[in-house]
């Protein structure tokens, strides 16, 4: 397996504190089976923040250029002997009509072979494929540990192919959308620029252009960073960037490297600018959040389970303060449901003071109490997690709060 799979299943310098399996355990987002070491059952509420956490890159796509593709999970040994990526011992191999297949532990070669399947200009170039297909990696038993190790992940992975002119601006567009999100998270993170190592398998005079055009970049962007002696890939530099969450513990969760190897194994080609003559591509591996299960358990700790309005999976909840009040509770209801929010309602004939407590102990951020006089008038009372005292709002005016509240996050 390259380099690249394997960093980004390499255990961080620290890891995620087993935490968030006790806080994913109480809030019911997740749980895994013996019948499936490594691979994880996510819940319906683990499923809202996992879904939105991919949405929030797929929405940023949209602008900044990716074309979101879909490659297949399963191809045959040819394909890795030709990548120089394959080997039993970290990929789930299988046999299918007699030939030996394996499942792919990440997306380059497929996108490899999207690029190659017809004639490419540089007129299409820089071509950003985005993908968030499923990976397995047959990770040992005694290295798997919670959503941060595991044998079945996600990845909001993309592969940039370019002109070598076309490098620096690319990566300083990568490293931009990296500090967009990871401000919103409110990470810090570090930077490093990771130099030709030993036993490189690329000429020395291109890795060194290749390591000017990151050193250009990283300049050009802005914030600190260092070097990282010898610890580029053998088919190419990359800057790596650790994170740290509000316990101060750094995780390596963006991927940011330039690849010369792949395109020569595919033999990549593009017709260039001068007049018959034709160029290989540069290949640039991207990702921000790293796998999507790794991101879910670091957020989950980071916000102490206490997820933001725009990314928490229990926005609202409902109480009626007595039968009387029940229609229109589930009115409230409705409406927030239909602007596009996760709200419930309850019902249940039990103490309105106990109600409220127990929607903050389960991480409600937003408790909405109606009785006969919020009926009568079209609002509601409205408490807000960790906040002993509340505010009566009309439902149009909630609802704006709930859209200022979501855009302040984007």
């Amino acid at each position: 397996m390259s380099d690249h799979a394997k960093e980004d299943n390499a255990e961080s310098s620290q890891r995620v504190d087993d935490h968030h399996l006790i806080l994913g355990a109480k809030q019911e987002l997740f749980f895994c089976h013996e019948w499936s070491p490594g691979s994880w059952f996510f819940l319906p509420h683990g499923t809202r923040i996992y879904n939105k956490l991919v949405d929030f890159i797929r929405n940023e796509y949209k602008d900044r250029g990716y074309q979101e593709v879909i490659s297949p999970n399963i191809y045959k040994k040819d394909l890795w002997d030709r990548a120089g990526n394959y080997t039993k011992e970290d990929m789930y191999v299988l046999e299918v009509d007699k030939q030996e297949y394996g499942l792919k532990p990440m997306n380059c070669e497929g996108h490899c072979l999207m690029f190659e399947h017809r004639v490419r200009s540089y007129r299409e170039l820089p071509l950003r494929f985005a993908d968030f297909g499923v990976f397995h990696r047959n990770v040992a038993s005694d290295a798997l540990s919670g959503l941060t190790h595991v044998r079945r992940l996600q990845q909001d992975d993309a592969h940039i192919f370019c002109m070598e002119s076309q490098i620096k601006d690319e990566v300083i567009k990568s490293l931009n959308f990296i500090d967009y999100v990871y401000q919103i998270f409110g990470f810090t993170y570090e930077l490093k620029l990771s130099t030709r190592p030993e036993g490189c398998l690329l000429d020395f005079e291109t890795y060194e252009k290749a390591e000017n055009a990151l050193r250009e970049a990283l300049i050009e962007f802005g914030k600190p960073w260092q070097i990282n002696g010898r610890g580029g890939a053998s088919y190419g530099p990359k800057i790596d960037i650790n994170v740290s969450d509000a316990f101060s513990r750094k995780f390596q969760c963006a991927t940011l490297q330039l690849d010369f190897k792949l395109p020569e194994n595919f033999k990549l080609e593009f017709s260039a600018e001068d007049e018959g003559k034709i160029e290989r591509p540069v290949m640039i591996r991207r990702a921000i959040l790293g796998s999507v299960e790794q991101m879910f358990a670091i957020l989950l700790e980071h916000y102490k389970g206490k997820w933001p309005f725009w990314l928490s999976p229990r926005q609202a909840i409902v109480f009626p303060v007595s039968e009387k009040s029940q229609a229109y509770a589930l009115q409230v209801r409705n409406r927030i449901h239909q602007a596009g929010y996760h709200v419930d309602a309850d019902t249940a004939d039990m103490n309105i003071q106990k109600k409220v407590q127990e929607a903050q102990l389960a991480q409600y951020n937003y408790i909405l109490v109606v009785g006969e006089e919020e009926a009568n008038t079209g609002q509601v009372s409205v408490y807000v997690r960790d906040k002993a005292d509340h505010s009566i709002m009309s439902i149009e005016n909630l609802l704006k709060h709930f859209r200022d509240e979501v855009a302040a996050f984007h």
